[in-house]
Formats: structure tokens, sequence, C-alpha cells
């Protein structure tokens, strides 16, 4: 069986060449499958493998905007409809110079069994631009939000494909997009976008969720071995929504989170961040995390190396894909780290990933340890759909449980499959055989 799979990457590579992240992505999940076909060899039949590697429906687009000078620019537009076997398509729109085809088509590859896990009925999509909205003012942010939405429009609905934020997409770029959308169809479509405003249809819990959603995980895998997160030291990356939430959730849990990082370096604060003046920084100020140690005695910021040099028990990576790799992954292991939870997409090498099994360490794939951002998306989508709100309580208390079952469901599969203990086969099995049944229900589509 394991010729069948490497049949099926062979065939990726060759028709997606120089889409180095999604060969990565696919590469991953298919190499966790050969025990699963082994067991249901049902499951290489009808070139299932080769539907569930090739999206539904990619769509590019040029988006066309005038800055604040007069000046015209062209960026580049992207969604990538994978697979709706199993509800509308889900997944959120980056805006980042590095986006292109293939970072796109990786994420919705991932996003399909993130999505699966959550069990929550929504397909795998992706989308974004090459727009970066770093430095661009209010109003040029709107006018490149509003020529996006203009074609993405014509691919999207309740019912079709529902896109949220991602790196460079937050509550402003959604408010800007949901205004153009409505505008454009002349229906106010709440359940068309997430990560919405709470005054028009957004969810509380989703701006916490995916920092949420890996602590939670982290939780959840140190349990098995009758330990916590309380006192443990705890290593962050990213200085986004996903980190500072992150640092929040393990704060609340009693851990000592002490690092967060962006483009221009990354801080160490030994006595516990302040959570309270990095939200202030990040979310208030749109500042860099230089600011942070300019008013924070004791803290460094450090510009040379990487943050995963600074020993800890505990790694949260939560910045973006490739950001830890094999020597990275070997210090932080010398450094005492004994759990790594992914807070981002694929933010670990295969090198990275085979030193941390290989050290027996608990890890977190990022398809299951970031899918309670996804989750309460999809809660969002709920409350849309009835027209109703849940307080705080209620949202988190779901988004737990949710997290909860993505964690016993990894483990169930891993053990089922031969690999106790092994969280990235437990994942991609769990999401991959609840995709497959349906696609087989639903016959050659």
């Amino acid at each position: 069986m394991q010729d069948v799979v490497e049949k099926v990457y062979e065939q990726v590579v060759a028709r997606n060449r120089g889409e180095v992240e999604f060969h990565q992505a696919v590469h991953e999940v298919l190499d966790s499958l050969g025990p699963v076909i082994a067991k249901h060899p049902h499951y290489a039949e009808g070139a299932l493998l080769e539907r569930i590697v090739e999206p539904e429906r990619q769509i590019m687009f040029r988006v066309p905007w005038v800055d604040d000078a007069g000046q015209v620019h062209v960026n580049r537009g992207f969604r990538i409809e994978f697979n709706s076997a199993l509800g509308p398509y889900k997944g959120g729109l980056r805006f980042h110079p590095s986006v292109n085809a293939g970072i796109i088509k990786f994420l919705g590859f991932e996003q399909i069994f993130k999505n699966a896990l959550t069990a929550q009925g929504i397909g795998g999509g992706k989308g974004g631009s090459d727009f970066d909205p770093h430095g661009r003012s209010d109003a040029e942010v709107m006018r490149f939000c509003q020529s996006f939405m203009t074609e993405l429009s014509r691919h999207i609905g309740p019912s079709t494909d529902v896109p949220a934020g991602d790196i460079g997409v937050g509550g402003r770029e959604i408010g800007y997009m949901f205004g153009q959308y409505k505008r454009l169809r002349n229906s106010y479509d709440a359940g068309v976008l997430t990560g919405k405003g709470l005054a028009w249809g957004g969810s509380l819990v989703r701006t916490e969720a995916t920092g949420y959603g890996a602590v939670l995980f982290a939780q959840s895998m140190l349990a098995t071995r009758g330990e916590s997160l309380e006192g443990k030291k705890v290593i962050v990356s990213g200085g986004g929504n996903v980190a500072i939430y992150a640092i929040e959730k393990a704060q609340q849990l009693g851990a000592i989170p002490i690092t967060f990082s962006d483009s221009s370096g990354y801080v160490v604060d030994e006595a516990g961040v302040d959570l309270e003046l990095l939200k202030q920084i990040k979310e208030v100020e749109r500042g860099r995390v230089a600011d942070y140690v300019e008013r924070r005695p004791g803290a460094r910021l450090v510009t040379g190396g990487s943050v995963w040099d600074v020993p800890g028990d505990v790694a949260l990576p939560c910045a973006t894909q490739n950001e830890l790799d094999g020597d990275a992954a070997n210090t932080l292991l010398r450094g005492g780290c004994g759990v790594v939870s992914e807070g981002a997409n694929m933010p670990s090498t295969p090198e990275a990933v085979e030193a941390f099994q290989k050290a027996g360490i608990l890890f977190g794939p990022g398809k299951a340890a970031n899918a309670g951002g996804v989750a309460t998306s999809a809660l969002e989508m709920e409350q849309n759909a009835g027209r109703t709100r849940w307080d705080f309580a209620t949202a988190e208390a779901k988004l737990t449980g949710i997290m909860a079952d993505i964690h016993d469901s990894c483990v169930a599969a891993a053990e089922e499959y031969g690999r106790p203990g092994d969280y990235v086969l437990g994942a991609n099995a769990a999401g991959f055989t609840r995709v497959a049944d349906v696609m087989i229900a639903h016959g050659i589509v």
C-alpha cells in the first residue's frame, strides 16, 4: 500500500511544480496513511487519494487599488476551495507579501483535516493576497479590501464558502470586506464571513480561540502523563492574536510565558510576560515588540538568533509555517522542552517533527492543536444561522469541549493504528477517515 501513497505524492509534485509548502503538507499527511490504508484498503480505490489532494476549485484574480497618493497598485488574490465533502468551504484569508498559489494550497489542504477534526460540518478552503497591510493607512486598507471583495464575492456565501481572518487580516479587514459584500449583494448575510465585530454578528471567544486552543491541547497532552501546565516555563513565538491569547490562557492555567516575537526580533521577559502591556502595544497601538522592552523593566530584545534558543518546558510556535527547523528543535530539546503544541499552520519543518518524535516528547501538530480558531468560527456560523449570541462562558465552554474531543480523537486513532501517543498519525488518520468516508458516500464528484 505504501507504493500507492508514494505514487500519489509523485503526481502531486509533478503537477504542482515549485509549490514546496504544498508538497510538504501533502507528504506529511500521505506519509501517515500507510497503516490506515493497510487496514482499510478501500481508501485506495476509486482514485480517492488522487481526488483528496486535488482542489475542487482554484481561483486567482487581479486586485487593483489606489493608495493615498493616487498611485495605482495591482496585487493578486487567491481562493482555493479545496474540499466540500463535510460542508461549505471554511478557512481564513491571509494578506502577506509571501502569499502565492502554493502557500494558499498548502493552507487549504491542511484546513481539510483540521476542519474535519472539529466535527463541525465544515469543508476546507483558504485564500488571501500578496498585499501587505503593514504601514498602510486605514483608507488604503479599505480600498484594497473593497477591490478584493468585489471579485471574491462572486465565489462565497453562507452555504458555499465562508472565509475568516488569518495573518494580516483582523477585525478591521473583515469589517471592510463584509461592508463591500453587503453592498454588492444587497443582502445582510452575516454568515458569509467569520471573525466579525460583536455588534454585527461576531462571536465572543473568536479572537482568543486559536491561542486558547493550542494551550488547551497542550494541557490535554500533559494530562495523559499525569502533569499540568502549572509552573511550567513557556516559549511562545509570534506577537499577533494567536500568540497573545496563547500567553493569556497559559497564564490562566498557571504557566509562565516568557517570550513573544515579531519580524524585528524576540522579547525575553523572565519575570513573565506583562499581558496587558503586550495587548496595549500590539492591539491598540499596532506597535512592535521593541516597544514592549522600552516600557518593561527587566525585559530584553534579541534581534539575532531564534526565540527557540531560550530554554523552557513548553514551546508554542504561533507565528508562521516552517519557523522551527531541525536545529531549533534540537536546541529546544537540550533546553528541557517536553511539550510542543503548534499554534500556527505547519510551523515545524519535517526535520523538527522527526526530532521531537524521536525524543519522545509530546508533540501536537497544528491541524489538531490550532483548530480552536476554525472551531469557534463554526460556532459563529451557528449563532449567525440562529440569529443568536452566546455569552463568553458559553462560547469558551464549547471551545474547551471541542479541543478535548479533538485530542481524544487523535489519541484513539493513534492507538487504533498501532502508534500510541503519535499525535501526528492520530490527527492525520482521524481527519482523513472522516473526510474519506463522506467522499465515498457522495460518489465520484
